[in-house]
């Protein structure tokens, strides 16, 4: 069956002028702050702390007057302070399960909901859905929002969802055989291990018949989306999100640029800032992204600090702003010797040498007062750890660690299934230093 890879329409706001764009946007921030202000506490509290009220911002670049959000704002009203509706008007509650402190809570209307489903199905369909078309969703359905998210999306914009969440290889591998979807939303890492797997059953991995890969929930290289698109056969495109904001499909690729998500900019209002002293900077400069919501009614976010580090850059197959590709988050930062080292820094050197897989960990540990890196990696699947080839790899990596990034490293070279296999998020770096 052929399809038109058009027939699902644009909606209008996707190419209005940036000049529409702006003042819906201007509307709907204005409207937001008024909504914080009067029916959040934790806002209301913020913004008199401040000395701003949402009278104050006539302009969208006055949004600058208003104080940031930051997880411990979250973790401090928990379990339901952060609302600007009654609790009984919340048709969803997600908690995060608190494992790095007190647990966060989001909570959405039923107009977010659909919100949310519109903002993940303009994703979807900008990565390359067809009518027809059959998803396999691997995001996890656990206590926050990616694999829920994905799936109200799907549904909104009419595909045959395959709601299955991480974990369960085999099982999903079996799956896609019998079902043959044409579309897996997935994080990258375990995109690698649910490809392993089909080897393991003797299969080729051109054979499962994916044509685009969704991925999202943790940075990866751009070295990275040509490994996964080569052996997979596959467009693989770039989708954004974070619970706090919404979840997944606050921004997403577009599959015939792949050049960085569009923020979907009349539901979130992007800024980056200097992370050290929180001032805007100006399009094109780095920073760290900072997101506003402009529709939602459970719980509206005014200027949440991500953590991720990025740019905004012009739009290209929208009017809409994109980011450039997230390869790092301030928190997953690495401080090696005073180095500032990213898992996806070291990624990108891995993944230049064909000797090696890209499956990879980042060890930390002391020896006396000094921080030590070992990264530990798999050879490509059939090649010894310890052959000639093997090993130069090893020294490249070593090497470059050394020329680009500035931080001396060991490389700990492993045979394949040594390295532990992602089932949803990977853990790339294990801090084993004495707390």
């Amino acid at each position: 069956m052929t399809h038109s890879t058009h027939a699902f329409p644009l909606e209008p706001i996707e190419k209005a002028s940036i000049d529409e764009l702006r003042s819906l946007q201007l509307k709907r921030l204005q409207a937001t702050l008024h909504h914080a202000y009067q029916n959040s506490p934790v806002y209301k509290a913020k913004f008199d702390a401040a000395g701003v009220h949402p009278y104050d911002c006539k302009r969208l670049s006055d949004l600058s007057k208003f104080p940031f959000t930051m997880k411990s704002d979250l973790r401090d009203s928990y379990p339901f302070g952060m609302l600007a509706v009654p609790r009984e008007k919340c048709v969803r509650i997600h908690a995060s399960s608190g494992t790095t402190g007190k647990p966060t809570v989001v909570g959405y209307t039923l107009q977010d909901i659909d919100m949310w489903a519109q903002c993940v199905a303009r994703s979807i369909r900008a990565a390359g859905a067809r009518p027809g078309d059959m998803v396999h969703i691997s995001y996890g359905y656990g206590l926050f929002t990616g694999g829920l998210g994905a799936h109200y999306g799907a549904e909104k914009l009419g595909l045959t969802v395959v709601p299955f969440g991480g974990g369960q290889t085999e099982r999903q591998v079996q799956l896609i055989k019998d079902f043959q979807p044409n579309i897996i939303m997935v994080t990258p890492s375990y995109m690698l291990a649910l490809a392993d797997e089909w080897e393991r059953q003797g299969m080729q991995t051109q054979t499962m018949g994916l044509r685009v890969g969704i991925f999202g929930a943790e940075p990866w290289t751009h070295d990275m989306r040509l490994n996964i698109e080569k052996r997979m056969g596959m467009d693989a495109v770039d989708i954004y999100g974070l619970s706090e904001v919404i979840g997944p499909g606050v921004a997403s690729e577009c599959v015939e640029t792949k050049d960085g998500p569009t923020v979907w900019e009349d539901h979130f209002f992007p800024e980056i800032i200097d992370p050290e002293t929180g001032t805007p900077v100006e399009d094109g400069q780095w920073g760290e992204l900072v997101f506003t919501s402009l529709t939602k009614e459970a719980m509206p976010i005014v200027r949440y600090r991500t953590r991720d580090l990025t740019r905004l850059l012009p739009g290209t197959a929208r009017t809409m702003r994109r980011l450039e590709k997230i390869t790092g988050r301030s928190d997953d930062m690495m401080i090696v010797r005073g180095v500032n080292v990213f898992p996806s820094q070291i990624e990108e050197l891995i993944l230049r040498q064909s000797a090696l897989s890209a499956h990879y960990q980042c060890v930390l540990t002391k020896e006396g007062p000094l921080d030590l890196l070992t990264v530990k990696v798999e050879t490509r699947p059939g090649l010894d750890p310890q052959s000639t080839e093997a090993q130069t790899a090893a020294k490249a990596v070593a090497h470059d660690a050394k020329a680009y990034i500035g931080t001396t490293l060991s490389v700990t070279l492993c045979a394949e299934g040594s390295v532990e296999r992602s089932q949803g998020k990977a853990k790339r770096v294990v801090d084993l230093r004495p707390r």
